[in-house]
């Protein structure tokens, strides 16, 4: 699960394998595979790198260290 932060400034965790996409809208918006969105406060490039380091720390990328 990665950390992210609602506009009202509550923290939550999010299942990154259930993000279909990442927009700009102009707030960061999650689509997620359930046809829901979720709009953070966090830049896509956080989003993204906490993705990363999540899937890095559960081994999903195999070539990654």
């Amino acid at each position: 699960m990665i950390k992210a932060t609602r506009l009202d400034g509550v923290e939550y965790y999010i299942n990154p394998h259930q993000i279909e996409s990442i927009e700009i809208k102009p707030d960061t918006t999650l689509l997620m595979l359930s046809g829901k969105y979720i709009i953070v406060r966090e830049k896509p490039d956080e989003i993204i790198n906490r993705i990363v380091d999540y899937r890095k720390l559960i081994g999903g990328f195999g070539n990654e260290e």
